[in-house]
């Protein structure tokens, strides 16, 4: 594991492996560095891979105490990636799953220094795809703000993510539900990512990076919809479907060959 200090002082984790080009890899909400994992571990023969925990997530810090987490901004999460591309050369191709794909399209329209953009099901609200409320991230940092991280986990799951509430329910029983409200704070920041309208932005429409766009060919069938949309709304980026990936899984190796092809023929 490596580390990086961001510009507000944030510690930021991450690993890395093998050697060549740099892809660095960022998940999505509740993930941290092992969501991708299996992606970066199919490039590594070729690709320096670097996987981040995103900030308050596995290894990395968090300057935002909770009590002031509604003052998040995207461009945090920006220069939490700024600081990792610096670290480790200058330049990088970004993969983004879920809300990470729409961070990474903040990140370049912002400037960082990013040769190519995969993204892996960013949940525009395109396609059919439903947003989110407006009041969403304002109504997370306040359970968050008031210690109830247990509801704010469950009101991402059911308002961001459209989750059944029955569902929840289960998931909240399991022996997985700690792990998520150790999170709980981060649902501020992917809700902020997704917020309404949550579609592409003027800057998004005019960025002239190269970009991937993929989705499962059995994921959820809005997170397929929006996919495939995309590239409409961007200048330079084309839509690919990857067999597999149910429920909004990665199938890695067939994901990981689509984004080498990519990148070699730009």
């Amino acid at each position: 594991m490596r580390t990086v200090t961001s510009a507000d002082g944030t510690t930021i984790a991450y690993s890395r492996q093998g050697s060549g080009p740099v892809i660095v890899f960022l998940g999505g909400a509740f993930n941290d560095r092992t969501a991708c994992a299996p992606v970066a571990d199919a490039l590594r023969d070729s690709y320096t891979v670097v996987c981040v925990d995103r900030r308050g997530r596995g290894d990395s810090g968090d300057v935002i105490a909770p009590r002031e987490v509604a003052r998040y901004e995207i461009r945090r999460e920006v220069e939490d990636l700024d600081a990792v591309i610096a670290a480790e050369g200058g330049s990088a191709a970004v993969f983004g799953f879920s809300s990470g794909g729409i961070l990474a399209l903040h990140a370049a329209v912002a400037g960082s220094a990013i040769g190519a953009l995969a993204l892996y099901e960013p949940p525009f609200a395109l396609g059919g795809l439903a947003g989110s409320a407006r009041d969403l991230t304002g109504k997370l940092a306040e359970l968050v703000a008031a210690g109830r991280r247990g509801d704010a986990v469950a009101t991402m799951q059911i308002e961001g993510i459209g989750l059944p509430p029955a569902a929840v329910d289960d998931i909240r029983r399991s022996p997985m539900w700690p792990q998520l409200e150790a999170v709980a704070q981060t649902v501020v920041y992917d809700a902020a990512l997704t917020a309404a309208p949550n579609l592409p932005t003027e800057a998004m429409r005019a960025l002239e990076v190269d970009t991937l766009v993929l989705a499962g060919a059995e994921t959820w069938p809005g997170l397929r919809s929006a996919a495939s949309a995309l590239p409409d709304h961007l200048p330079r980026a084309r839509y690919a479907e990857i067999p597999g990936g149910a429920g909004h899984g990665i199938p890695a190796e067939a994901t990981a060959r689509a984004v080498d092809e990519f990148l070699r023929g730009k």
